[in-house]
């Protein structure tokens, strides 16, 4: 057979390809932990999008397997090797705003606007196009091919985790979950608790202040967008209250306080950002206890928010923890303080996002950790850690994803580094691949997510071919 101009076939296929696009964003897939099932363990609507996939593959001749409800695959093709492409079929609840009903899937202005159009509905139904294709065309394969479905992917990856218990392990693949090019380098990512040890507590009035309560973040990975202090001020509260307002428009953040039972109540709204670059934020928490170190409060409190102030007010690199490191493959470490909580009588947390270079090692970076914080009377708490991942510019997958790119689009494939993480880092040979392009918005988890047509069918292309170059006879 001839060269195959892969954008003509998946021209061909458009009409399908837009209709199987539709009606899989028109499954509502989002975790419902309240209505879980054995056959529907993330709830029904998973259930159900994991399905539709399965059953469409059956029906255009794939072999289908599915791993206890909660992951699947669709495979293709002979031969001892497997390459994998990566997809999950789970989405973030649609939040509120939307022009147009978000399962709906209404295609207006060349794009298809729904919640998963471009994370990840549409980009895995183009790459499932992109198998069909592969596979309608007959051409010939020395390695199988391998479409492993999630169904977790926003949360915490029960799927995959359940799969590769059983399963296969693809020699090398890509995620269709991210950006084009090609991300090549995802950080470690580590959460740590920090937490307060025990000391004496001040309720004997002899402070100004007597700190009651204060908590800010819900979550790791983000930027805390609010926080909320309770407070007993035995003298000078109008003082108090004009340095809070000053010190927070100060820093151009809106603020407000009331007095309820007798304590004074403090709130602080910043500006929300994901924890991989807390700079693109504004800390609600951080600069509210950085105001109330400023204040005469109990010895407990004082410790707390003294400690907060020294090492992380103004400082998301850990410079002053002693642990800031960069590499030229993935840039610097990133510190998010996700989660603050102080309590007068039982002491304080704080929840650390930690993103680190593809370079780095987890063990050194809390060896280092460990000695400062002992010294301030904090210890390490619960953590986790998931590797760097990283695979080398030489290696054969990104040789083949770089060339396919370049033919498909004429531009160049540059390699990125992220500090987010994909799929992609559960494979040794691994990477990212797509779908947004260059230039596009990254509307993902946000009202009115949308996938240009263009770039649905452009991309189907490019995942045709990859896979064959993949997985073709050498």
């Amino acid at each position: 057979m001839g060269k195959v101009n892969w954008i003509d076939e998946v021209e061909k296929r458009k009409d399908n390809l837009l209709e199987d696009t539709q009606k899989l964003l028109q499954i509502k897939s989002v975790l419902d932990e309240e209505a879980v099932s054995p056959e529907a363990p993330l709830g029904e609507g998973i259930k159900e999008a994991l399905d539709f996939m399965l059953n469409l593959g059956e029906t255009d001749g794939f072999a289908v397997k599915n791993t206890d409800n909660l992951a699947g695959h669709i495979e293709m093709g002979e031969g001892k090797e497997l390459v994998g492409i990566l997809c999950h079929v789970d989405v973030v609840p649609e939040g509120d705003g939307w022009t147009s009903d978000p399962y709906t899937a209404e295609i207006r202005d060349g794009k298809i606007f729904a919640r998963g159009a471009l994370d990840d509905k549409g980009p895995t139904m183009a790459a499932y196009y992109g198998m069909k294709i592969v596979k309608e065309l007959g051409l010939p394969l020395k390695k199988r091919v391998r479409m492993i479905i999630g169904t977790d992917e926003e949360s915490n990856w029960r799927c995959v985790d359940r799969y590769f218990k059983t399963e296969e392990m693809p020699g090398l693949g890509f995620a269709p979950d991210a950006d084009f090019p090609i991300i090549n380098a995802e950080k470690g990512l580590s959460d740590i608790d920090l937490v307060q040890g025990a000391g004496q507590s001040g309720e004997d009035g002899k402070t100004q202040v007597d700190v009651l309560r204060f908590e800010s973040g819900r979550r790791y990975n983000m930027v805390p967008d609010y926080a909320k202090a309770a407070l007993l001020i035995h003298n000078g509260e109008t003082e108090i209250m004009q340095r809070f307002l000053e010190f927070m428009d100060q820093h151009g953040l809106e603020r407000n306080y009331y007095v309820d039972a007798g304590e004074t109540i403090l709130e602080v709204n910043g500006v929300s950002a994901h924890g991989m670059e807390p700079e693109h934020g504004k800390n609600a928490g951080l600069y509210l206890a950085e105001f109330i170190f400023s204040l005469d409060a109990d010895p407990r409190a004082k410790d707390y928010f003294g400690f907060v102030s020294r090492f992380f007010f103004k400082d998301s690199r850990g410079v002053r923890l002693g642990v800031a490191f960069r590499d030229d493959i993935s840039g610097e470490l990133t510190i998010n303080v996700g989660k603050l909580v102080y309590t007068n009588g039982e002491g304080g947390m704080l929840g650390l996002n930690l993103r680190y270079p593809v370079t780095g090692r987890f063990d050194d970076i809390k060896a280092k950790i460990e000695p400062v914080i002992q010294e301030n009377g904090f210890h390490i708490g619960r953590f986790s850690n998931a590797t760097p991942h990283h695979v080398d510019e030489s290696d054969f997958l990104i040789q083949v994803l770089k060339r396919v790119y370049e033919e498909q689009t004429g531009d160049p494939a540059e390699l990125i580094a992220i500090g987010g993480g994909t799929y992609a880092r559960s494979l040794k040979s691994g990477v990212a691949f797509g779908p947004l392009f260059p230039g596009r918005p990254d509307v993902a988890h946000q009202k009115d997510e949308h996938m240009f047509v263009e770039d649905l069918l452009k991309a189907a292309a490019i995942y045709a071919q990859a896979i064959y170059e993949l997985a073709k006879e050498e």
